[in-house]
């Protein structure tokens, strides 16, 4: 079947749960459009949410930076002690000639989180300043795709199981990164759980149509 008008597509949405297809309406602030077979939430609109993310992501991408520059954990065996930090993981991987693995832990661990927060600070200043209609759009394209890659929470489980088996054999002492590691995980969960995407597409269109 040939689409004779694609922006036509730009006003329909599909449900997540049930997959029935839904003519996209404008709804007031504090609102929210749910399926009409399903009852699932399809998008929702909240003038706060420009300011409330502002202030979790840049409140992240600090915590973020902590837990990069700072210590995580400090190992002492037999006299010796060590402290270990994000970059040195993938860093000892590329001295140790594993480069494929050092390459994808320091995209997964830095590059797309830094990233992620960045854009995220970028795109609710943004709609908060209402300029950039193009790039906003551009932003959320690109925030779509990198998500996905984003691990930290799968790296701070690992760095626990690897604590749990030291305990018996060497004092372990938790750095201030650690915890901002945690701080961290938890800001980016709740994010992905409360600030969906989608939720942000509908802020964008509504700042830019009152613009108008």
């Amino acid at each position: 079947m040939k689409l004779e008008n694609e922006d036509a597509l730009d006003h329909l949405i599909i449900c997540d749960q049930c997959r029935t297809l839904h003519e996209e309406i404008p709804i007031e602030d504090g609102t929210k459009a749910c399926c009409i077979k399903c009852g699932n939430v399809l998008y929702r609109y909240d003038s706060r949410l420009t300011d409330h993310g502002l202030a979790l992501s840049l409140t992240a991408l600090i915590f973020f930076a902590v837990a990069n520059f700072f210590p995580i954990v400090q190992i002492e065996m037999l006299g010796n002690e060590q402290f270990i930090t994000i970059p040195m993981t993938f860093l000892s991987l590329f001295e140790n000639g594993f480069y494929f693995v050092g390459l994808m832990c320091a995209v997964v661990l830095f590059l797309f989180p830094l990233a992620i927060f960045a854009l995220l600070v970028l795109l609710f200043l943004l709609l908060k300043l209402k300029k950039g209609e193009e790039l906003s759009r551009s932003l959320l394209i690109g925030l779509s795709f990198m998500k996905p890659w984003s691990m930290n929470d799968i790296f701070l489980i690992s760095i626990l199981v690897a604590l749990v088996k030291l305990i018996g054999y060497a004092q372990i002492h938790m750095g201030i990164a650690f915890w901002a590691l945690v701080v961290f995980v938890l800001l980016d969960i709740y994010m992905t759980k409360h600030i969906h995407l989608k939720d942000i597409w509908m802020l964008r269109e509504q700042i830019f149509m009152e613009k108008e």
